[in-house]
C-alpha cells in the first residue's frame, strides 16, 4: 500500500492526542510524520508507533512535502496555515470552525456525505462535534422516511471546553464535597466576563449568545446539519447544554418525518447503519451513557420511542465520545477516504 507523508497540528491538545491513536490503531498508511504546535511545545517529544518524535513549531514550511495535514490547534491557525499548507500541495483536514461553512470547503462525516470530499479545493473541514454525533443517526432515517423537523437537546461533557474544564469539574466536586468554597473560572466561556459552578450542576450556555437568544454551539448545530444533509430549508433547533459530565456528549433528538417509521423499523434501521452501535432493552434497562462510549467509536442509540404527539414523530436517545468519533477519528476517516477514492 502507498503510504503517506502527514502532519499534526495541534498535537499536543485532547484531539491532536487523539488523531494520533487512531493513526496507529487503524494503521493508517504513515510512511512519515510530522509533530507540529506552538513554539511552546516545539522540543518535546511524543511517541508514535514505537519511535519517538519531537515536536516543532508550525510554520508555513513546514508542510513542504507532506501529503496531509490534521489541523487541530484553533480556527485561528487554521486560517493562517492551512492555506500555507494547500498552496504546498498538502490536503488539509481542518478540525476548526475557520472553513466549515465556506463555499467549496466540503464537510464531511464519511458515514453521511463521503461524496462530498471529491469537491474538495485542499481542505476538507471536520464538522463540530455535537453535528457529527447527530447526523450519523439523522441520515438513514432522512434516507428512509425523509426529515421534516429535528428538535435537539445536547448534554455535552467539560471536555469539549478544553483541558482546563476538565481540571475544573475535579477541582470543584472535591472542594464541593468537602465543604470548601467553589471559584469557578471557565463555563460556560472561559474568556467571558462571568463563569458557573458545573460540579453538580447543568449550565444552558455553550460558546457566546447572539442577538436572537440563540448560542453559537446551536447555530453550528443548525448550520452544519443544513449543510451536510444537503438540505438548506430543514426545520431544526437546537439547545445545547454543558453538564458535569469529563467524556462524551448526550443528546436528545426528536425527528418529525414525512412518512411514518414504527419503533421496529427504526431498530431495523440503526440496525444496519454504518457507525451506529444499537444499545436499545428497557427491560434489560440498556441505552447509551456517556460511560458506555468514552473511548469508543461508535454512535450509541437507543430509547426509540414513536413520538405520538405528532402524526410521524421519533425520539431517539444518542450518546458519542466527542474527541473520538465527534473529532478525531472523523478526521483519520475523512482522509481514509480521500486515500480509498484515489484523490490524493
Amino acid at each position: 500500500m502507498k503510504e503517506f507523508s502527514v502532519a499534526i497540528v495541534g498535537v499536543t491538545g485532547a484531539v491532536g492526542e487523539e488523531i494520533l491513536n487512531c493513526l496507529e490503531e487503524r494503521n493508517f498508511p504513515v510512511g512519515k510524520i510530522k509533530l507540529l504546535a506552538s513554539s511552546r511545545s516545539a522540543g518535546k517529544k511524543i511517541a508514535f508507533k514505537g519511535e519517538v518524535y519531537e515536536i516543532e513549531e508550525a510554520k508555513p514550511e513546514s508542510f513542504e512535502g507532506i501529503d496531509i495535514a490534521f489541523f487541530s490547534a484553533g480556527a485561528s491557525i487554521s486560517k493562517e496555515l492551512a492555506p500555507e499548507a494547500v498552496k504546498r500541495g498538502t490536503l488539509v483536514v481542518d478540525n476548526s470552525s475557520a472553513f466549515r461553512m465556506d463555499e467549496g470547503v466540503p464537510l464531511v462525516v464519511p458515514e453521511v456525505n463521503p461524496e462530498a470530499i471529491t469537491e474538495h479545493k485542499g481542505i476538507i473541514a471536520n464538522p463540530n462535534c455535537s453535528t457529527i454525533i447527530m447526523v450519523v443517526p439523522l441520515k438513514p432515517i432522512h434516507d428512509r422516511a425523509r426529515i421534516k423537523r429535528v428538535v435537539v437537546s445536547t448534554y455535552q461533557a467539560v471536555s469539549g471546553a478544553g483541558h482546563a474544564a476538565i481540571v475544573e469539574l475535579e477541582e470543584q466536586s472535591k472542594a464541593y464535597i468537602e465543604g470548601k468554597e467553589v471559584v469557578p473560572k471557565i463555563i460556560p466561556v472561559a474568556k467571558g466576563e462571568k463563569h458557573y459552578q458545573i460540579a453538580f450542576n447543568l449550565v444552558p450556555q455553550i460558546d457566546v449568545f447572539f442577538e436572537d437568544g440563540y448560542s453559537k454551539e446551536e447555530m453550528k448545530m443548525i448550520d452544519e446539519t443544513r449543510k451536510i444533509l444537503n438540505e438548506p430549508e430543514l426545520s431544526i433547533t437546537a439547545t445545547t447544554i454543558r453538564v458535569p459530565v469529563f467524556r462524551s456528549h448526550s443528546e436528545s433528538i426528536n425527528i418529525e418525518t414525512e412518512t411514518r417509521l414504527t419503533r421496529e423499523e427504526t431498530m431495523e434501521i440503526f440496525s444496519n447503519a454504518p457507525g451506529i452501535e444499537l444499545m436499545d432493552d428497557i427491560d434489560r434497562q440498556i441505552y447509551p451513557m456517556p460511560l458506555n462510549s468514552s473511548g469508543k467509536d461508535p454512535v450509541y442509540v437507543g430509547r426509540i420511542r414513536e413520538d405520538n404527539s405528532i402524526e410521524n414523530g421519533l425520539n431517539i436517545w444518542v450518546v458519542g465520545d466527542q474527541i473520538r468519533k465527534g473529532a478525531a477519528l472523523n478526521a483519520v476517516q475523512i482522509a481514509e477516504c480521500v486515500i480509498s477514492q484515489k484523490l490524493l
